[in-house]
């Protein structure tokens, strides 16, 4: 990593105290802590200080000064990624927090101009009240930051009808490891001028630099939504149903989220206000979402007639359609708890792959099997979009199994796990990134001319080694251990 002596550290502390002010420049141990951990608390960092600029020239400032001392910097948002991306290993930790303007919403464009520490929800919200959408969601999107998701390319529910956050986004304002500001603020849906730079930073988790603001796309927003929850005997039967309504209700799909029985028991089992959606208990169950930008759009008419079909041909076991938006928010909370819920049942290996959504069936069943096979009494909970072939590939503990024993083989599952997800074409990293996790994980599966190419643009960009440096690639043989500290 970069070496630099305690006395270049603090001429570096004091250069940055007198720009920003002393209360944006913080080094106390309690101040820093919640920046030095990330939400699973599988890594816990260190660093120096946290520093919180107001602009994009204040975060120039703090890069060009980092650069020049050769002291590493961690961009942060909400904190709220799953792969150890945000956590630094010394150095300045950057928090984009108070770069939380909406500087413009063009109706007429369909675009939204936002500074990186603006949460998702306020998106959302400032897209609403102009009679727009933002369709980006996730479940964190109470705190974390539009910076934040658009460095890890974040997914979410929407993405089988709208894209991942890269498809988000028409322009960008990113600053470099040496201080530079690159300008691509453009609203445009057409610019072939070169090199399409914003999709370098997009993705890159902060590696490559510091993603400031961004211009992002607006849709008309749904006047119509059905929703509806589905029992189904097993995931060939869900995927069967997802070509049917893809078949049927064409952009008017908006989501199809799987959910196996076990998961939806640990909801049941643990969650605060929940429902049971429909009388029996049955193998796999299905949230889906229509909607449509106009209010006459008979979606009712449209999931009614492919659930009729599906269930005369045992396809579809039980179903039941929200009548009401309480009802709509009842049945997405099943699926929206199922991430925070896993972790009562004590220690959860998780994998967030991808694979075609032809074999995203197939792959739940092999996966399943080869993890039951190699663990008496483990339990699977895989979950996810189907629509976009992303499973959330978790294995929750066996009862009674002592946790650091079972996270222990977290390794061993990996490998079981991610080599099946490689055999099927697919990718180990879905959704939630690379980050540090599963970095080394990479060299296994990624080709190297791939990860060549990846070097040799980090190289480029950040010679130095500057910006959150042994994650994603590493350059360093003193790059940070990638297996978590369990």
């Amino acid at each position: 990593m970069n070496d630099v002596a305690p006395n270049a550290e603090a001429a570096l502390v004091a250069r940055l105290v007198e720009r920003l002010g002393p209360a944006q420049v913080v080094s106390a141990l309690a101040d820093i802590e919640p920046h030095l951990v990330e939400s699973r608390g599988l890594y816990r960092g260190r660093a120096l200080a946290v520093v919180r600029p107001k602009d994009v020239h204040e975060v120039s400032f703090v890069l060009a000064q980092c650069a020049a001392a050769g002291v590493p910097v961690v961009p942060q948002g909400g904190n709220t990624g799953l792969v150890g991306g945000g956590v630094p290993h010394g150095g300045i930790v950057l928090s984009l927090a108070r770069l939380d303007v909406i500087r413009a919403l063009d109706p007429l464009n369909a675009t939204i101009t936002v500074e990186a520490g603006v949460t998702l929800k306020a998106i959302q919200d400032a897209a609403d009240a102009a009679d727009r959408l933002f369709p980006l969601s996730l479940a964190s999107e109470g705190t974390c930051q539009i910076g934040g998701n658009l460095a890890t390319n974040a997914g979410g529910t929407g993405v089988l009808r709208y894209g991942n956050a890269r498809d988000l986004v028409l322009g960008l304002e990113v600053v470099l490891a040496d201080g530079r500001i690159w300008n691509g603020m453009k609203g445009l849906r057409k610019d072939n001028t070169g090199y399409d730079l914003k999709h370098l930073f997009i993705g890159s988790e902060g590696t490559l630099g510091v993603i400031t603001a961004a211009v992002l796309k607006l849709y008309p927003k749904p006047k119509a939504k059905v929703t509806a929850f589905l029992g189904c005997e097993g995931p060939h039967a869900a995927l069967k149903v997802f070509e049917r309504l893809r078949e049927e209700a064409g952009d008017q799909l908006t989501a199809f989220e799987y959910i196996p029985r076990f998961g939806l028991e640990l909801v049941l089992k643990h969650a605060d206000g929940v429902v049971k959606p429909l009388e029996g208990d049955h193998a796999a169950y299905a949230l889906v979402e229509l909607s449509s930008p106009r209010a006459d759009a008979d979606l009712s008419g449209v999931i009614e007639t492919v659930l009729g079909a599906a269930i005369e041909e045992g396809l579809v076991e039980d179903a039941t359609i929200g009548a009401s938006e309480a009802q709509n928010a009842a049945l997405w909370k099943l699926r929206e708890m199922l991430s925070e819920v896993q972790g009562r049942e004590g220690g959860s290996i998780k994998h967030d792959v991808s694979v075609p959504v032809s074999r995203v069936a197939d792959f739940i069943v092999e996966a399943s099997a080869a993890c039951e096979a190699a663990m008496d009494g483990i339990r699977v909970c895989a979950f996810g979009h189907f629509g976009d072939g992303n499973i959330h590939f978790n294995l929750s503990q066996p009862v009674g199994m002592e946790k650091a024993a079972y996270l222990g083989e977290w390794e061993r599952f990996n490998r079981i796990v991610h080599d099946i997800v490689h055999a099927y074409d697919g990718s180990i990293a879905a959704e939630h990134g690379v980050g540090l996790i599963k970095r080394d994980e990479l060299k296994l599966y990624k080709e190297p001319v791939a990860l060549e190419t990846m070097r040799a643009i980090k190289a480029a960009l950040d010679p130095r080694d500057i910006l959150n440096p042994g994650k994603v690639v590493a350059l360093s043989p003193e790059a940070p251990a990638a297996l978590p500290g369990r």
